[in-house]
């Protein structure tokens, strides 16, 4: 009976502790319930958060593109940097930056301080053309004043409060603005004035407008001063087509109404320094004949002096407008000096070229002269210039290679050229052998180069380790270099080799890959060896892509690219191209690849003139639009296409 008894207890705890933990269950569920309940909640309430709430962090009010615009609402001047969270300056100045925010925000009156992660917030950071970090700026009812000044607590709060005066308004603008109705008036009375074609959409123009408006500022305080002026050519279009305008942005300098090219920096600094260069006269006066014969001893370049009977000698004024546009390119000289005339055998009205001694040989004359009459034009004593700007055969060197050996074919003699004391006499030796064989072909320029300055190009010409001391190459029209066998230098050998290549013997080299053994996809691959054959086959028209394998633009392009070839495949007359343009020689000048993808149209009847695709779209359908614009041997319809 017992055992009955302590049975039916022993069940009933069992009972009772599972109702208990069956409870507690029950319980445990509908709190995990209600976490649910709160949590779906918070995200709610997380989604509908007001994404114009503007947050602070250490004084510094965080602004983004949900927010700007409504914080901006009503203030008078704030102060605001963008940053990206990478940038070490940006980080480094992040604790001045605090410290500059608790002060304006305790200044009368208080001036917010905010920031902007440029990274993220894009459409702010864009509006205000900001294209490095930091990028301070005040806000002046909206109007952003650029700060340039130096980074510290005490230089931008003093900034910031000059700016906060109520009766505070910018200076104006130093850039002059010009329109038909003062443009010709201005310009043909500036001795000298730099004037900037602009469009108020290109984004070159947006980026030189600070910089331009910086070195307007500086030349403005210089002596004498130097105007820089600005064109919307979008708005005075007579102006802008005058003088040829067809991009943006140009930029042109103007003496007394005379236009020539500017040709120098686009940063504030630079044009200044570069204006302040071109201010000045072209040619400098020497007044003794030692003063000539000093260049003409030391000299690396040809020596110009022109001879006339005062400033006011109507040659001298021709002479000096044609020194302006070749200042870059040329020494000029002038003098009125008797003796120095006499020690050049010059009259008054003449312009004196030569070249420095060290270049002097019996092939060719001491001086070339020019007598500059009335009737002449400014071009005519241009031309002199150019004609006898080098010697013989010259020193080809980095400095002067853009200006003075441009002209193909040119013939270079590859060795340790050193005109000091110690190797003039070789050095001369072996350019005595190069003048022997020069005076036989005046339709080519000579030089000599030293091996090392022009390291580089001898690899290209795959004579970098012929394990001869003197090596020759000809440098051809359309990039094509042609290079001379290694063997043992001398007159006759090189004679030799310029006559063959004259006679057409002399194969060009060409960097190349492999021809592929099967070429048959919808894009054709062209390598060095096979570029003439494809893209210069006046039978067909050509597009061709000049890419690079690491290129990101080119692989996002490659899809429609491909598809792009798929899209003419049948088109027996048009051949869509690639070429690897790290790996292989673009053996034509008229087709350079500065940058990746470089796409070029090929015409069948002006292979020599390529278009090239300037930006645009180059999506399949923008691709095709800027084919079939061009395409002179289309077939199909573009609804057939």
């Amino acid at each position: 009976m017992r055992k009955v008894l302590l049975l039916i207890a022993l069940l009933g705890v069992a009972h009772f502790t599972s109702v208990v933990r069956c409870e507690d269950d029950v319980a445990e569920e509908k709190d995990e319930e209600t976490d649910d309940v709160d949590s779906d909640d918070e995200e709610e309430d997380d989604e509908n958060e007001d994404e114009t709430e503007v947050k602070e962090e250490n004084g510094v009010m965080v602004l983004t593109d949900n927010n700007f615009d409504t914080f901006m609402e009503g203030k008078d001047t704030v102060l605001i940097e963008f940053y990206a969270p990478w940038c070490g300056h940006c980080k480094q100045f992040a604790p001045e930056y605090e410290k500059i925010a608790q002060t304006l925000k305790e200044s009368d009156p208080p001036v917010p301080v905010a920031k902007v992660d440029a990274t993220v917030a894009s459409s702010v950071a864009s509006k205000f053309e900001v294209s490095g970090y930091p990028t301070i700026k005040i806000l002046k009812k909206g109007e952003p004043v650029d700060y340039d000044g130096e980074r510290t607590q005490t230089a931008i709060v003093a900034r910031v409060k000059e700016v906060a005066q109520p009766d505070w308004k910018p200076p104006p603008e130093a850039t002059l603005v010009l329109t038909k109705d003062n443009f010709d008036e201005t310009v043909n009375n500036a001795d000298i004035i730099l004037v900037e074609f602009y469009a108020p959409w290109c984004g070159h123009c947006k980026s030189l407008a600070p910089e331009y408006e910086k070195a307007a500022k500086e030349l403005s305080q210089r002596s004498p001063p130097i105007p820089l002026a600005k064109v919307d050519a979008t708005v005075e279009s007579e102006v802008a087509s005058r003088f040829d305008v067809t991009g943006y942005p140009t930029l042109k300098i103007f003496r007394k109404g005379k236009m020539f090219d500017y040709n120098g920096p686009r940063e504030q600094h630079g044009i200044a320094d570069y204006m302040s260069e071109q201010s000045g006269p072209p040619s400098k006066q020497v007044q003794t004949p030692k003063q000539v014969q000093e260049l003409i001893k030391d000299g690396d370049d040809a020596v110009i002096v022109g001879v006339f009977s005062s400033d006011q000698d109507a040659a001298y004024e021709i002479y000096i407008e044609a020194c302006h546009s070749l200042r870059e390119d040329f020494t000029f000289r002038h003098s009125f000096s008797s003796q120095v005339a006499k020690l050049l055998k010059a009259s008054p009205g003449q312009v004196i070229m030569v070249q420095p001694e060290k270049f002097r040989s019996k092939h060719e004359p001491a001086s070339n002269s020019l007598t500059v009459k009335d009737s002449m034009s400014v071009s005519d004593v241009q031309d002199f210039f150019r004609k006898h700007a080098i010697p013989l055969v010259g020193h080809r060197k980095p400095s002067n290679d853009a200006k003075r050996y441009t002209k193909r074919p040119l013939v270079v003699v590859y060795y340790s050229v050193d005109f000091s004391f110690d190797y003039r006499v070789s050095t001369q030796f072996w350019r005595s052998k190069v003048l022997e064989v020069a005076k036989d072909f005046p339709e080519y320029t000579f030089a000599i180069a030293d091996e090392e300055d022009f390291a580089d190009e001898l690899k290209s010409l795959g004579l970098s380790e012929s394990g001869e001391d003197i090596n020759v190459g000809i440098l051809g029209d359309g990039g094509k270099k042609f290079p001379m066998e290694p063997e043992e230098f001398d007159a006759e050998v090189l004679q030799d080799f310029v006559m063959a290549f004259k006679k057409g013997k002399v194969k060009a080299l060409v960097k190349s890959q492999p021809v592929p053994k099967s070429n048959k996809g919808p894009v054709k691959v062209v390598v060095g060896k096979t570029f003439d054959e494809i893209v210069m086959d006046t039978k067909k028209d050509v597009l061709i892509e000049f890419y690079a394998p690491w290129c990101g633009h080119c692989k996002k392009m490659e899809p429609d690219y491909l598809a792009l070839g798929k899209k003419y495949k049948a088109e027996k007359n048009l051949v869509i191209a690639k070429m690897d343009a790290t790996a292989n020689d673009v053996p034509n000048d008229n087709y350079k690849a500065e940058g990746f993808p470089t796409i070029y149209f090929a015409p069948s009847n002006a292979k020599q003139s390529p278009i090239k695709l300037e930006g645009g779209d180059r999506t399949l359908e923008g691709l095709s639009k800027f084919v079939e614009k061009h395409a002179t041997k289309l077939t199909q319809t573009r609804d057939e296409l």
